[in-house]
């Protein structure tokens, strides 16, 4: 296995570990440091603001200063953030836990680009392989860091949680250490003073776009199915705590444990079909969910949504970096993660309404549209992406 490409999964274990602490923390916590009960989930919804605002200075940021010195730099921050953690537990802000979370999302930023620098470390052949490993490092990060934090959370005198975020900052700083053995991909060299083609001009690529869209059909989706999911199930549908998590924890695991053969399959089949299996099985998703809205429906809705996800975010990040040049790449990677992150945002921020407004049949209908468009653009395009 590449070098790089091994560093960069274990540290997308270590680095990724802190967001879904947030997740699970945020509204607890907040809770007991809002002033209104209606703010509590704000510290989450910030983690995604973070991402979102945070894609386009990342990308410049490491085209400076190359992507070793910036994935060792946004972790050093998200340590920092961790301990401002303790503090804002302690002093009882709500102000600086929203902070915190704000900065921990700005971090996510960075290892987002994780899958991209993976790229850039192998032969183009070798692509898709290096990002589903990379990406493989979510299934530990989804256990390591929840479970870490609930086990230390009563480790500092400061106040409950405190311990937890002390253990994160810990796991940022080992990131760091971890990151120090990278190697900057050999395209950074030589590229800092050529821009390449206008930004104009690469956005415009029928590919560019259907690369984009791919990303964003991905992640917006999901986020939006899964941040309404345990709201329906275990508030609307009153179904168990312990059945909400297990459908969360497998959704997770079926996000990343493709990752084992995504880029196998890519290699057999070719990226066309890959994408559009990942499109058909989260319109099956949107099936199941529609037909009931049992405890079953909705378990193997989430594990299709998730393994959906994996074939077409994968494939789409594929396609990406088959349209720009070495010297192009941290601009059209920029713009690619402001589109998709951005959209995430929306979605994840939009769930809670629709989902109390709407029902949970309207939430899954509202992305068919998305998904047959989907499905349709890469048909379109198959020679293109497949020459």
């Amino acid at each position: 296995m590449n070098r790089n490409v091994f560093l960069l999964s274990c540290s997308m274990a270590l680095g990724m570990s802190t967001a879904p602490v947030i997740v699970l923390l945020g509204g607890i916590v907040g809770v007991a440091l809002a002033p209104y009960p209606s703010l509590s989930t704000l510290p989450v919804a910030m983690l995604v603001v973070g991402v979102a605002l945070f894609t386009v200075p990342a990308a410049l940021m490491m085209r400076i200063i190359g992507r070793r010195r910036g994935f060792m730099a946004a972790s050093l921050v998200a340590a920092l953030a961790c301990i401002l953690g303790i503090y804002a537990i302690h002093a009882q802000s709500f102000v600086f836990f929203i902070a915190v979370a704000f900065l921990i999302g700005g971090n996510m930023a960075f290892v987002q680009q994780y899958r991209f620098a993976a790229a850039e470390s192998v032969e183009p052949t070798g692509v898709s392989r290096a990002v589903s490993i990379v990406l493989l490092g979510g299934v530990v990060a989804a256990f390591l860091g929840p479970e870490l934090a609930k086990h230390t959370r009563e480790m500092l005198p400061f106040g409950l949680y405190s311990g937890s975020f002390a253990s994160l900052a810990g796991l940022n700083l080992v990131n760091c250490c971890v990151l120090y053995f990278l190697t900057d991909p050999k395209a950074s060299e030589g590229v800092k003073t050529d821009n390449g083609r206008p930004l104009g001009m690469i956005v415009t690529q029928p590919i560019f776009l259907t690369a984009v869209m791919a990303a964003l059909v991905a992640y917006g989706v999901m986020s939006f199915i899964m941040t309404a999911t345990p709201v329906s199930m275990h508030v609307l549908d009153g179904l168990s705590i312990e059945a909400t998590a297990w459908v969360i924890q497998s959704h997770v695991m079926a996000m990343f444990i493709p990752s084992l053969f995504t880029g196998l399959l890519i290699g057999r089949y070719g990226l066309t079909r890959v994408m559009l299996w990942g499109t058909v099985l989260m319109t099956a998703c949107v099936v199941l969910a529609v037909a009931d809205r049992r405890f079953i429906h909705y378990w193997a809705g989430l594990v299709l949504l998730g393994i959906g996800w994996n074939f077409l975010f994968v494939g789409g990040t594929t396609l990406l970096t088959r349209c720009y040049s070495p010297a192009e790449r941290f601009k059209a990677q920029a713009v690619n993660d402001f589109a998709v992150f951005g959209f995430q945002a929306l979605a994840s921020l939009s769930a809670g309404t629709v989902i109390f407004m709407a029902g949970w049949e309207v939430v899954n209908g509202l992305n068919l549209p998305l998904l047959v468009i989907m499905f349709g653009v890469i048909w379109k395009l198959k020679r293109q992406i497949d020459g």
